[in-house]
C-alpha cells in the first residue's frame, strides 16, 4: 500500500468509526499541539507501520491525527505547514507509485488534494458534526513527540482532551516521545501486549526515535512502497538536527535513522534508476528547508505566534499561585517579526493581544527564534514578556534570568541577520526591554548558547516559577 494509499484508507476509517460501522475500534496516533513538521511525520509514519499490525494480540487500524485545532487539511494546512506539503510531495512523487496520486506542491494543487488524505483536529470537530454525533466518544491514541493532554482527566492516568476536540475523551494506549517526562502516561503495565511507552528526552528528532522503534519492532519492511515512508521520516530528522549539524540536539539515536533511512531511499533509487534518478540527500533537505524558513511570509502575525506554540502551567510552591507560560517559536530574526508587524510598539500590541486572548490567558509570553544569520552562523533570540500583575510571574521570570541566564548565553541584544539599520535597531532595544514607565516586564535578548532549544528553555522557566 502507498503512503497516500494508506492516509486516504485511514480518513476513510475515522468515519466508519464515527457511524458505529467498525467491530474494532481505531488508534488515534497523535502528536503535540506545535504541530510541526517532526510531530507530524510522526503520527504518519508510526500510523503506516503499526496499522492492523499492533497491538500485538489485537491489531487495530491506526489513524494519524495532526493536532491542529484551528485549521482543517487544504488550503489553510498548505498556508501553515509548506514544509509539510512539501515534505509530502517530495516523498511520495518521485515517481508517484499511483498515476492519480500526483499532485503539485503549490497552494492551489496541494490545497485541494489534501483534505482526501489528511485529517486534522479541526477536521475531526467537523465530522462530528456533519455525522451529527453529539454524544460524548472514548478514542484510544498513541501519542508521539509529547507525553501529556492539555486537559489531562483528573481520575485516570493517561486520559484526556485535545483543545477543540471537548466531545472526545482519549485514552492513552502507547506513547513516544523525545521531550521531558510531564508524568501523565498510565504504567506499561497498563497497555495493551507489546504496546509502546517510551519517554527518552535526548535525540533531536521524535521521528528518529519512532525509526529506530519501529526497526527494533520488525515493523519496518523493505518495499517500494517504504521508500516513501523513508523520505518523509528522513525530512522529520534532517530539519530537526539542521541535517545533523545541530549543536547539542543530535545524538547516536538520530545519526543511525539518517544512515538507515538514506541508505534504504539510495538502494531503492538505484534499484528503479531508469524512473527515480540519482535522489541526493542534500537537495532534499534543502528543499525542505527552503519552504519552512519561506513558510512565514504567508501567515498573519497571530497565524506566526500560533504556528509553533506550546504552553504550560506551573503553581508556586510557596504562594500557591499559578503562572501559564507560552512559548512561541519562529524561524525568522525578531527584526523580521518587527518590520512584519509594522514597526516595534505593533510587534509588542501584536505580542500582547495574542497572549491576552481567551484561549491563550498568559501570565508570562516567550518568543524564541531561530535562524541562519552572517556568514551563515546558527542564531537564537529570546523575548519574554509578563503580560500582567501575576507576582509569581515576575518573581519566576526574574529567577530564570538569575539561574540560566549564563548557561544560555543571554546577553544584550543586537540584530544577527545582516545589515545593521540603527533607527531600528534602537526603537527595538527601547520597545522590547523594560523601563520604569513600562506596564508590562519584558527583556530582549541574543541567546549565544544557540543549543538551547524550547525542549531546554521552557523546562528551566517552568521550574523556576514552580519552585518559589
Amino acid at each position: 500500500m502507498t503512503l497516500l494509499q494508506f492516509l486516504r484508507q485511514a480518513r476513510q476509517v475515522h468515519l466508519h468509526f464515527l457511524s458505529g460501522a467498525l467491530t474494532e475500534p481505531p488508534i488515534y496516533v497523535i502528536g503535540n499541539p506545535s504541530a510541526d513538521l517532526d510531530s507530524i511525520v510522526s503520527a504518519i509514519i508510526y500510523s503506516y507501520c503499526a496499522n492492523n499490525r499492533l497491538p500485538i494480540q489485537s491489531p487495530r487500524p491506526h489513524i494519524p491525527l495532526l493536532n491542529l485545532s484551528n485549521f482543517p487539511a487544504g488550503t489553510e494546512l498548505y498556508r501553515l505547514r509548506p514544509e509539510f506539503s512539501a515534505a509530502l510531495w517530495s516523498s511520495t512523487n518521485f515517481p508517484p507509485l499511483k498515476s492519480e496520486e500526483q499532485f503539485e506542491n503549490t497552494l492551489q494543487s496541494a490545497g485541494n488534494f489534501l483534505p482526501e488524505y489528511v485529517m486534522t483536529v479541526a477536521d475531526f470537530a467537523q465530522s462530528l458534526e456533519d455525522q451529527h454525533v453529539w454524544h460524548q466518544i472514548l478514542a484510544d491514541a498513541t501519542l508521539v513527540d509529547w507525553n501529556a493532554f492539555p486537559r489531562p482527566s483528573k481520575t485516570d492516568k493517561g486520559s484526556g482532551f485535545l483543545t477543540g476536540l471537548p466531545g472526545v475523551s482519549f485514552r492513552t494506549v502507547g506513547c513516544i516521545d523525545h521531550h521531558i517526562d510531564e508524568h501523565n502516561m498510565p504504567s506499561i503495565d497498563g497497555l495493551p501486549e507489546g504496546q509502546p511507552m517510551i519517554i527518552q528526552p535526548g535525540p533531536g528528532s521524535c521521528a528518529s526515535l519512532i525509526t529506530r522503534e519501529l526497526r527494533q519492532r520488525k515493523l519496518w519492511d523493505t518495499t517500494p512502497e517504504m521508500t516513501q515512508v523513508a523520505k518523509l521520516a528522513l525530512s522529520a530528522v534532517l530539519i530537526d538536527t539542521l541535517n545533523l549539524t545541530a549543536e547539542g540536539k543530535v545524538t547516536d539515536v538520530d545519526r543511525e535513522a539518517v544512515e538507515f533511512l538514506r541508505s534504504q531511499i539510495e538502494g531503492e533509487s538505484q534499484a528503479a534508476a531508469n524512473s527515480e534518478g540519482n535522489w541526493e540527500l542534500e537537495t532534499f533537505y534543502k528543499s525542505i528547508l527552503h519552504a519552512k524558513l519561506n513558510s512565514l511570509d504567508l501567515l498573519t502575525m497571530e497565524e506566526i505566534l500560533n504556528r509553533d506554540y506550546k504552553d504550560w502551567i506551573e503553581t508556586s510552591q510557596s504562594s500557591g499561585e499559578t503562572v501559564k507560560m507560552g512559548f512561541c517559536s519562529a524561524v525568522k530574526p525578531i527584526r523580521w517579526l518587527v518590520q512584519k508587524a509594522g514597526g516595534p510598539e505593533k510587534f509588542l500590541d501584536a505580542a500582547l493581544s495574542f497572549a491576552a486572548s481567551a484561549e491563550k490567558d498568559l501570565d508570562v509570553l516567550v518568543i524564541m527564534t531561530a535562524f541562519t544569520g552572517t556568514d551563515d552562523k546558527f542564531c537564537r533570540e529570546l523575548f519574554v514578556i509578563v503580560t500582567g500583575g501575576n507576582e509569581a510571574a515576575v518573581k519566576g521570570v526574574e529567577r530564570f534570568i538569575e539561574q540560566s541566564s549564563h548557561h544560555l548565553g543571554l546577553v544584550e541584544w543586537s540584530p544577527l541577520d545582516g545589515e545593521d539599520i540603527p533607527e531600528l535597531t534602537g526603537d527595538c532595544l527601547s520597545t522590547l526591554n523594560v523601563d520604569e514607565d513600562s506596564l508590562h516586564w519584558r527583556q530582549l535578548w541574543v541567546q549565544t548558547n544557540a543549543a538551547g532549544s524550547r525542549k531546554q528553555v521552557a523546562p528551566l522557566l517552568r521550574a523556576a516559577v514552580a519552585k518559589l
